[in-house]
């Protein structure tokens, strides 16, 4: 490979022209890309602010071999000079995905690329909250981010992606049964979000409420009840892109735990994503848990690839 630039790294806020340039890339390997690609879809259907006030940033790599990246070096913005020009789908290396306040999401990267990358950032004076991508990409730009700029990061937390083999139901299922979310539990799905942020320790990424109408609106979760109706654990599902659907977020109560309830929920919530024509069933874990790792590979969940969250700068 030749030398990586800054300048390969084209950033820009349009999110049509980053899909126009990028969405063979992202489509190339959807597992491996399922966070840009739900966010992406996402973003295009509820608007871009729906995570934040902030415009999200999108960026495209461009290997040395194509003349379309940002000659005159541009800053982050939607229209203004030194766009990327005619660059061959071929050439996508890479891309990334910000939406503020939360990690940059970058896909897999080379040490020089991810060294161009904080090169970037860096030039432009881009923030970078955190970075969440390939294990080895994470640790590339975590040194990369501090030699260009003196900013030391931790690890937040190590990830595993999953796709889904045979599916095994739990055996035996705990009492009850499985039905989808609807308007009635608005007040319960808003609640449930909030808590399952609170008890990962991570920070909301939408309002309760509108996450609660956005997964009804696309029939995206599925509750674990007890024969008297009452909901005990839910697993949420992502809308199907490029044939993928991400099970997130998977969350019973502390008081109901150790019951079954979790696995019952997700592995009926992974049988109506496959029966709706899903060509790859995803999910992540934090590998700090072992009680959800074991889990999920129990009911038929395979290793694809780890990942990791950084932050910086004491966020």
């Amino acid at each position: 490979m030749g030398r990586m630039r800054p300048e390969n790294w084209h950033l820009t806020e349009d999110l049509d022209e980053f899909l126009a340039r990028a969405g063979g890339f992202l489509h190339s390997r959807p597992a491996l890309h399922t966070v840009p690609l739900t966010v992406t879809d996402a973003l295009r259907r509820r608007g871009l602010h729906f995570l934040g006030p902030e415009n999200p940033v999108f960026g495209i790599l461009y290997g040395e071999d194509d003349d379309s990246g940002d000659g005159d070096g541009d800053g982050v913005g939607g229209g203004g000079g030194g766009g990327v020009g005619g660059g061959r789908a071929g050439s996508v290396r890479a891309l990334l995905l910000h939406t503020p306040p939360f990690p940059v999401h970058v896909t897999a990267l080379t040490a020089p690329e991810a060294d161009a990358l904080a090169a970037r950032f860096a030039g432009v004076g881009h923030p970078v909250p955190g970075l969440c991508g390939p294990r080895g990409t994470a640790e590339a730009f975590a040194a990369a981010w501090q030699r260009r700029t003196g900013t030391a990061g931790t690890v937040a937390q190590h990830q595993r992606l999953y796709r889904l083999g045979e599916l095994t139901s739990p055996e035996p299922a705990p009492e009850g049964r499985a039905r989808l979310a609807d308007g009635g539990d608005r007040e319960v799905l808003a609640r449930w979000y909030g808590e399952f942020h609170e008890a990962v320790g991570t920070r909301q990424g939408q309002d309760p409420a509108e996450w609660a109408e956005a997964r009804l609106a696309h029939d995206g979760v599925t509750f674990w009840e007890t024969v008297d109706g009452t909901p005990v654990s839910m697993a949420g599902t992502t809308p199907e892109i490029a044939g993928q659907v991400r099970i997130a977020p998977v969350y019973t109560p502390a008081e109901l735990r150790g019951r079954g309830y979790a696995g019952a929920a997700t592995a009926e919530a992974s049988r109506a994503a496959r029966e709706a024509g899903a060509a790859e069933i995803l999910l992540f874990t934090d590998l700090a848990n072992p009680t959800s790792n074991g889990l999920y590979q129990r009911i038929g969940y395979r290793p694809v690839a780890d990942f990791a969250v950084w932050r910086f700068g004491g966020e």
